[in-house]
This record gives structure tokens, sequence and C-alpha cells, in this order.
């Protein structure tokens, strides 16, 4: 095997993006030696050497968007990888390109739309760093001017250079692409008065997974995955919760399983380790999976009420806000009582309004229970 290709790396993904090499050309490396690590949509992959040898060349550049498939190393011996394609597990591409910033390049580049422009309007662009194919066209026939060209330079000024998404910045990107599209969202807000048990956050989350397990009880319609294709919604009977969690590097989900026949302790202990190890960037890709409602507890940043985003195939998401003091009535007299604002959105294909007034009431009974 002369060339090493980017191999399947599972749960049905397709392509990676090269975040770090570990070895440089004309290093001598061992049998499973990381090569290189390399960002799917969630999770960051450290790939072995198939082999022992050395590197002749690194094929492909950090921030290279590759194929399963894909060329990554090139052996100073050995025979051609054609002759060893049963080595790469999944598709092989020999046609795929690298991607750069979103466009091909080398061999099997794409090749941009026919831009209409005269060759001064081509070299203005040029000079200017303008791309014709981002440029509205005003002139006859959907002719690019001079004006137009110039328009556009003088936007990128004002607005900086382009940064591209990468890693789960661009899964989040077309996740939320994916929502906008598929689901017909409404949400719902109202208010849980915390009194009868708070002591301050340090509960909130474990009661908020409780109360969800309780509006799940009263509404399992909501604890469901919808199928758009079919027109049809599978109720589920397991819980398992996806909880939003911020990130530098962007929005994860990580699963805490079956939370409503799970201890208060042995939640509290998962959700750490989740967390914990979504901020080292160690999560297994198999624990992002597999969420059937989403907890965003936004309001430890602040904010009271949202419009949170439902991700299918899941037809709900409760979004907590800020905890505020907050003067309420009390048999006919004030008090300051601790709040709880709630923000559930749901899909309207497979959810009706009674089903999510019912659960979004039940979750408010537990949260105000002692």
């Amino acid at each position: 095997m002369k060339t090493f290709r980017l191999p399947d790396l599972g749960e049905g993904l397709q392509q990676a993006e090269v975040s770090a090499w570990h070895v440089r050309e004309n290093d001598d490396v061992a049998v499973d030696q990381p090569l290189l690590s390399v960002e799917t949509e969630k999770a960051l992959v450290e790939i072995p050497s198939p082999r022992a040898g050395k590197i002749k060349r690194l094929l492909a550049k950090t921030g290279d968007l590759l194929p399963v498939g894909g060329a990554l190393v090139e052996f100073a011996d050995g025979s051609d990888e054609r002759a060893e394609a049963g080595t790469v597990v999944g598709r092989l591409d020999t046609n795929a390109a690298p991607m750069r910033d979103g466009v091909a390049t080398g061999d099997g580049a794409a090749v941009p739309a026919r831009v209409r422009a005269a060759p001064a309007v081509r070299a203005l662009a040029q000079r200017l760093n303008v791309d014709l194919a981002i440029v509205t066209p005003t002139g006859p026939n959907d002719t690019v001017t001079a004006k137009d060209v110039e328009r556009v330079s003088r936007i990128l000024k004002e607005v900086g250079p382009l940064e591209m998404l990468r890693g789960v910045r661009r899964a989040m990107a077309r996740s939320m692409s994916q929502a906008h599209a598929e689901v017909a969202p409404v949400t719902v807000n109202d208010d849980a008065d915390l009194h009868a048990w708070w002591g301050g956050d340090q509960l909130l989350m474990l009661r908020l997974i409780r109360a969800i397990a309780a509006g799940c009880k009263v509404e399992p319609a909501l604890n469901a995955w919808y199928d758009g294709k079919a027109v049809g919604r599978r109720v589920l009977e397991s819980i398992h919760l996806g909880v939003a969690v911020d990130t530098p590097d962007g929005l994860f989900v990580p699963v805490l399983r079956d939370v409503g026949r799970r201890t208060p302790e042995d939640l509290r202990a998962g959700l750490e380790r989740l967390r914990n190890d979504t901020r080292a960037r160690t999560i297994p890709p198999e624990e992002l999976r597999g969420y059937t409602f989403i907890l965003s507890n936004f309001g430890t940043f602040g904010g009271r009420y949202a419009n949170p985003i439902v991700q299918p195939p899941t037809v709900a998401i409760l979004g907590a806000g800020r905890v505020r003091d907050e003067v309420v009535a009390i048999d006919g007299k004030p008090a300051v009582h601790p709040i709880l604002p709630l923000s559930l959105t749901i899909d309207h294909r497979a959810v009706t309004g009674g089903e999510a007034t019912r659960f979004l009431s039940a979750v408010i009974a537990d949260l105000q229970s002692t």
C-alpha cells in the first residue's frame, strides 16, 4: 500500500476535516503510530498508520475537508493503493479532491458556473480579489459590470474576511438549516415557582431532568421521533436526554441515557462525566447521538425566554432561562420567590398544542413540588 486514504470512520460519516498532522514528510513511522487527527461532525478522531515505513508525501493540508477514500499519505515504498483497495473500509472515491474553504482543489475540482463579464471587468475583479461568483450582476443579460465588482469590493472591506465554519460549527450550521427547512415550530412559555425547594442552582439541572421525565409520563408524545417522509412518528419508551453544552468550539449535545429510570446520584455522576468529556473533546461519537428529547439550560449564561430549535428527528426541546427573584401573590399577600422561566418548542407536525401545554404543566408541577 503506497497511498493511505481516509478510512471509514463509522457512524455513517462520509467526510472529515484534517485537524492536525502528527508526522512530517521523510519521517519513519511504525504500525499504529498516530499519523494525524481529523475532526468529524462532533468528535476528534486520531488516525494511526496502517503500516511501518517512510512518509514520502503528505497529501492533505490542515483544514482540508476530505471524503472517505480521500488521499492522506504516500509512503516511500510499497505497491500502489489500488492493489490494496480492501485495506480501506467504506466507499472509495478515486476522483474526489480535497476541499479547501468549501472549494474543490486539484484534480476533479468543481468548475464554477459561467459568469458573464467583460475581460476588463474580470481583470478588475482579480485585482480587487473579488470572486465573480458572489457578485449580483446588474448589466444587460445578467452581465457583471465594473460597478458591481467595486460595490462588492467595498462590502468585503467593511465586513472583513470570510470565516469558514469548521468542525462542530459547520455541523451546527447544517443542523440548523435542516431544522429550519423541516420543522414546523411552535414555542410555549411559562414560569415555575421554585420556592418549595430552592436553595441555589446546584440542584436545578437534576430537577429539570426529573421534571422532563414527569412531563413525558403525562404526555409521551413529546418523547418521540418524527419521520417526515413517511409522515409518522415513533413514540419512545426510554427517555434519552440530549443536554446542550456550549463550548468555544461550538454547541455539543451529549446524551444522558434512560433518565427516567436512573437515581439522582447516577444522573449527577453521568452529567458531570458528559460535561467534562465534551469540553475536553474526548467524548465518543456514539454518546452524541440518539437523543429523544433535548434540554437547553441557557439561563446559566443569561436570558429569560427563548425560541429553542427542535432538532429532527426529535419533536420537542425545553429551554430553561435564568432564575430570578420576583414578587408573587401568596394568599393575597406579596412574597418574593425564585421564578424559573421556561420555553418549550415543539414540532407541530407531530405534537398538538394540547399535548405541549399538558407536558409543560406537568413539568412545572414537578418543579414546584418538594
